[in-house]
């Protein structure tokens, strides 16, 4: 590259580390938020980060940032400065949309509206929560206007957790996948066979909880020297950046799997972060390409492995070693236990095979809510209805209704089908893995994840935000999105587990 170019970069570079410095603050503080602080700081802290965003948004906003990005010549960089100038002039653009004052504001409105969630669901009282989700979804409303869209306002949202994500390419996703999922479940409905899980509501004290879920999280390969792992009412992954990754798990004593799974989970997301290259910072690549392909991640890890039948086999001793009471229950009896397919009505709790369709649901429900085809006053009765049409359950309670997940409160509309896209794609992904490592689930069942990781790190997490989804999809399977794997999975995985032909 020519000397100008490269001193330009480093300017660019000196820019965005200011950036990151400010995001990471803000990070440590949303933690504690969630974590540590007290009930009453909620107001100050939300300011404080109010603060801390308003100075980034003036620092993209300036004059100096826009003359920057925009002095390159796309000739003159390499392939990866070219993505990170035309992610960087993405992001710019995006920021000026909204006024400093709306910013600033926003941040203020959901960090005290979560505050207000964790006391509402802790009192099973969605009167409390209420008032701050009017808000947020009025600022929601109002944001759209800024962003613009082509066809319908919930594709502004969707398109801030995935690039190019609409309803009419969702819809149709969607649509394929209820069609298997009801299918199949119809199916399991038809087996015999009956699978104990009173083992896994027995209680088990939270210090052997945590002990295993450590020992789990070291297992699947998070690297506890850059990572650390706290409490809070809802599990959730905050990065500083890839040497600082924070996980949180919630304990709860009669069901101690949540703790384990969401504790995978949340380290799927964890072991992402941490290998994805920091020299991408420099570039503002360092982080995932959408929240859908980082939801593959974590979603892989969960599921794919952390519900398999090799991946107990290789710790199921250290595992009824630290909880007591696994020492008369089989690895069979467990493993069936674990993949037990019975609707929920809480989303974290729910098996793979209904999981998609806690998240169908909420879809639904927020593309009424943006589109004001829904009264705030009814949202429960029609979260229930939704419930009952989809899963023939309804909630007796707001803990395990309306108010059992932090994302409206945080503001995070159109995220959810980031959870069902990442299962679709961590499915897709496996196919690809299973041709370059047919004996995979045998390295697993001895206890070794180390070539699972590797390929992932090789394939997905070094490129960063190098590529867009599509783009990595179609480098990595040579496809395009394709649920099907995911349906052939599922069918593959439970026929053994209920002996029932799907």
């Amino acid at each position: 590259m020519k000397p100008e170019t490269i001193k330009k970069l480093e300017e660019l570079k000196n820019c965005l580390k200011e950036i990151h410095y400010l995001e990471h603050a803000s990070a440590i503080l949303s933690l504690d938020r969630s974590v540590s602080m007290p009930k009453n700081g909620s107001k100050d802290r939300g300011e404080v980060l109010g603060c801390l965003s308003n100075i980034v948004y003036n620092i993209i906003t300036s004059d100096r940032f826009k003359n920057l990005i925009y002095s390159f010549q796309e000739e003159d960089l390499d392939f990866i400065s070219q993505r990170g100038i035309k992610k960087l002039k993405k992001y710019f653009e995006d920021m000026n949309k909204v006024p400093e004052d709306r910013q600033q504001q926003w941040i203020i409105t959901t960090s005290e509206a979560q505050s207000k969630w964790e006391e509402a669901k802790i009192k099973d009282d969605y009167s409390i929560f209420k008032p701050s989700l009017e808000e947020i979804i009025n600022m929601t409303r109002e944001f759209l206007e800024y962003y613009g869209y082509e066809e319908n306002p919930y594709d502004a949202l969707l398109d801030k957790y995935q690039s190019g994500l609409t309803v009419k390419k969702l819809d149709k996703v969607f649509y394929d996948l209820k069609e298997g999922l009801v299918d199949i479940l119809n199916k399991l409905k038809e087996s015999n066979v009956i699978i104990k899980e009173d083992f896994l509501k027995k209680k088990t004290c939270k210090t052997q909880q945590k002990e295993l879920c450590m020992y789990v999280l070291n297992k699947i390969g998070f690297d506890f020297n850059s990572g650390a792992v706290a409490e809070s009412e809802h599990p959730f992954t905050t990065n500083t950046s890839n040497k600082d990754i924070r996980l949180t798990v919630k304990y709860v004593e009669n069901n101690f799997t949540k703790a384990i799974f969401s504790s995978i989970h949340e380290g799927g997301h964890g072991i992402y972060e941490q290998n994805i290259p920091e020299s991408l910072s420099d570039i503002g690549l360092n982080g995932a390409a959408s929240m859908s392909l980082h939801e593959s991640q974590s979603r892989f890890y969960e599921n794919i492995i952390g519900r398999s039948y090799e991946f107990w086999k290789g710790i199921y001793p250290k595992a009824q070693e630290i909880v007591n009471h696994l020492k008369d229950v089989s690895l069979d009896d467990f493993y069936k236990a674990i993949n037990k397919v019975e609707p929920s009505l809480v989303r974290i709790k729910s098996d793979e095979v209904t999981y998609n369709l806690h998240i169908i649901i909420r879809y639904e429900l927020e593309k009424m809510i943006v589109n004001g085809e829904v009264n705030l006053n009814d949202l429960p009765e029609l979260w229930n209805k939704k419930y009952n049409e989809y899963l023939g359950m309804n909630a007796e309670n707001y803990e395990d209704g309306i108010l059992q997940d932090m994302h409206w409160g945080a503001g995070m509309f159109g995220y959810f089908p980031s959870y069902a896209l990442g299962n679709i794609y961590s499915a897709q992904f496996l196919n690809a893995m299973f041709k370059d490592m047919p004996n995979m689930y045998e390295e697993i069942g001895k206890g070794d994840l180390s070539h699972v990781n590797k390929w992932l790190r090789e394939n997905i997490h070094c490129h960063g935000e190098i590529y867009d989804t599509d783009e990595l999809l179609k480098k990595v399977t040579g496809e395009e999105l394709n649920c099907k794997y995911f349906l052939d999975y599922l069918r593959n995985k439970y026929s053994k587990i209920y002996n029932v032909s799907l």
